[in-house]
């Protein structure tokens, strides 16, 4: 796994420890116990649908692309869909409890009301649904629970109306209140059948590409992480320990997970103790009231245009972001990235706030979001990878039919922790918490 060596964490029970960023050894057994090919969709919980959809629309440049509410005839919740590219999101609220009935237009008779206002009632606005697309979703959920996974949703398959293509969703507990949500067949619409498609809706995209990863906060980092390696067979990507990426106030733990084409990758983290100050982890971990999905990290292939876009509106409707950087520290970038960007990007990156980073491989330019709703939970990430390309072979001939980015070219940052932390660190006593 990668984590059983020596490291300045300490011991865990059963003799299991970290060994840092320094000590590890990036390896891929391709080990997956069935097959996952990326990321599906990420579905958010919330008290109101409308206004939360419209919210994210606006500032990250996503277009409605389908929905199910009271038009549709589905009496007990609202959804929204929001696509650009191959970035998924759906909103969910549920309408009242009083007048909660399950009606003929209603695409996932599984859903619970009350369920839905115990999570708004204990996260707030948080992610339910992180949807992976695998090869058979009867399959990954079978094997899933018979090695240990907690089963939430035993298969289920949905009939679009308008097609009539099939689609098989089933659903495993990630950590806290989250599920892993597996989706597989024959159904190509943006998120799953039985919702409403809306053609005519207008186009806007900021240049939002996909979700990189999904990084999730835990009490225990080595009992998660052992948990979701048993029931998916995910590798061990990366990891960092607290005297990687603290700061002198806090820090975290963190280690990454991955699966066989490295499509999908799912870091953890869990709180350190010991600092003047409790990790900004263990305050997630307060408001949200437990474990939980604490940030999106969502990729685009031009983050100077996407990060125009996004604080232009900032202060009109959209996300505002951490603070900038220090003088100090755009001064000192060339020297930590060398010839990697051109002056022009040197230029940019200052001007817009970007955070710059690189290992061995390639290049990560990175920017953080506020908390996305009242509580210091949830937030985003907006990142762009540079380098690390490499050939893509067709199987059966090894003949070159293209190329892609490896998976986490650039790494996940840690040159810039400490400059992020402190600027957390510092929102969080504008809250007093």
């Amino acid at each position: 796994m990668g984590f059983s060596r020596a490291s300045t964490t300490g011991e865990r029970e059963g003799g299991v420890k970290l060994v840092g960023y320094n000590n590890f050894v990036r390896h891929n057994p391709r080990s997956d116990k069935f097959a996952v090919h990326k990321f599906h969709h990420i579905e958010f919980w919330c008290a109101d649908a409308t206004n939360t959809f419209k919210r994210f629309q606006h500032g990250l440049g996503m277009t409605l692309v389908a929905k199910s509410d009271q038009s549709t005839s589905n009496t007990l919740f609202a959804s929204y869909v929001l696509q650009s590219n191959d970035l998924v999101f759906a909103f969910t609220a549920p309408y009242s409890r009083k007048c909660a009935a399950l009606s003929d237009g209603t695409p996932l008779k599984h859903y619970r009301t009350d369920e839905a206002y115990d999570f708004i009632n204990n996260h707030g606005l948080g992610v339910k649904a992180v949807g992976l697309v695998v090869e058979d979703a009867r399959v990954a959920y079978e094997v899933s629970v018979a090695n240990g996974g907690k089963g939430v949703l035993s298969p289920v398959e949905l009939t679009d109306a308008a097609t009539g293509t099939t689609q098989v969703i089933a659903e495993v507990l990630l950590y806290g209140d989250v599920v892993l949500r597996y989706v597989s067949g024959s159904f190509t619409g943006p998120f799953l059948a039985g919702y409403v498609s809306i053609p005519g809706s207008p186009a806007i995209s900021y240049g939002l590409q996909r979700v990189d990863h999904a990084v999730g906060n835990s009490t225990d980092l080595i009992k998660t992480v052992e948990y979701i390696i048993g029931f998916t067979g995910f590798h061990e990507f990366a990891e960092f320990v607290a005297e990687d990426v603290g700061t002198v106030d806090s820090g975290l733990n963190s280690m990454v997970l991955a699966c066989n084409n490295e499509a999908v990758l799912l870091p953890v983290n869990e709180p350190t103790f010991g600092t003047p100050r409790k990790s900004q982890i263990q305050t997630y971990l307060e408001q949200n009231e437990g474990p939980g999905l604490q940030h999106l990290a969502l990729l685009t292939n031009d983050i100077f245009t996407t990060l125009r876009e996004m604080r232009a509106r900032s202060e009109v409707g959209g996300f505002e972001f951490m603070s900038r950087p220090s003088d100090r520290y755009y001064q000192d970038l060339p020297k930590k990235i060398g010839d990697k960007l051109t002056p022009e990007q040197y230029k940019e990156v200052e001007e817009l706030g970007i955070l710059v980073d690189r290992d061995d491989q390639g290049v990560l330019l990175q920017i953080f979001t506020k908390p996305l709703g009242d509580r210091p939970t949830v937030f985003i990430e907006i990142i762009q990878r540079l380098g690390c390309m490499r050939e893509v072979k067709e199987p059966e001939t090894g003949a070159v039919v293209g190329e892609e980015q490896a998976a986490g070219c650039g790494g996940f940052g840690k040159g810039n922790f400490s400059e992020l932390f402190k600027s957390i660190e510092d929102y969080e006593r504008t809250l007093n918490v």
